[in-house]
């Protein structure tokens, strides 16, 4: 059976990119989006309100994220960037389906797991939420690709309420990282995968607590490249844009987001209270 060949002719490169997540973990990747792509409008939408969806029902995700993606469409946006693994992993099917070959929609456990897959890697741990885990989707997407790597994954729950309520770099955070990351389930690995988009706000306490034993994969700077890619495909980058305008929707406007947001993006962001 032949895969519909897609058409975005109907796209523009002066159309912003959507990007969402459940909260201030997806700044990881508009951050390296706005790096990589300098010229590029963005909008991002942080369910705030809603976090952490990795202790939320698959129905309950699925629901989220489509009406983000809707929104995202309704705001003109090219592409739809799925800033979030436990939203990639309960809903990237549904959010396809209601997008409906609109707009190219960019995951972020797909380009790492093939990344990963093609690199030498023998034993790689993955640390995410309980129903990124429980979904198994990152074993799936590696093995998919390359059947003699072994996957160990782990639910680490705790740390993406750590990272909202500002626990950065903080005895709290440092004792979760440590009790985590000592489990016996990643005694072997070699390759660490941070399977949340909120954990790289955590890396620098990821590669301390190993030193240079397991090498820490770098998700938003994959995904970034990966969108790049896809844009280019279908002639939708934008290489004319010397003043780019960064949009951020909150279903809840918190105060380490404020922070978080401005230390990526500047002083002069715009934070707009969305509830859908």
């Amino acid at each position: 059976m032949k895969t519909k060949k897609q058409d975005y002719s109907h796209l523009s490169p002066k159309q912003p990119i959507g990007i969402f997540d459940s909260g201030v973990g997806g700044l990881t990747v508009a951050k390296e989006i706005k790096r990589l792509l300098p010229n590029e409008d963005l909008i991002y939408f942080g369910d705030t309100k809603h976090l952490p969806y990795g202790e939320k029902s698959k129905e309950a995700i699925i629901g989220y994220s489509t009406k983000i993606s809707n929104f995202l469409l309704e705001q003109n946006c090219k592409a739809i960037v799925i800033a979030c693994n436990t939203a990639t992993a309960n809903a990237l099917q549904e959010v396809m389906e209601s997008v409906a070959g609109k707009v190219p929609v960019i995951d972020v456990i797909n380009p790492v797991a093939e990344k990963v897959a093609y690199e030498i890697h023998n034993n790689v741990g993955v640390i995410a939420t309980k129903a990124t885990v429980n979904s198994g989707l990152y074993k799936k997407s590696i093995r998919k690709h390359n059947k003699f790597i072994k996957v160990d994954e782990l639910a680490t729950p705790l740390l993406v309420p750590a990272i909202e309520e500002g626990f950065k770099n903080h005895p709290i955070t440092h004792s979760i990282i440590y009790n985590y990351l000592s489990n016996a389930k990643l005694k072997n690995i070699e390759t660490l995968i941070l399977g949340c988009t909120h954990y790289p706000l955590l890396i620098d306490e990821i590669k301390q607590y190993y030193g240079n034993r397991v090498r820490v994969i770098d998700s938003p700077n994959i995904v970034a490249n990966h969108l790049t890619i896809i844009l280019d495909k279908y002639h939708l980058l934008n290489d004319n844009n010397p003043k780019p305008t960064y949009k951020f929707y909150l279903s809840d406007i918190t105060k380490n987001f404020e922070k978080i947001s401005k230390k990526f993006f500047g002083k002069s962001i715009d934070l707009e209270h969305k509830v859908l």
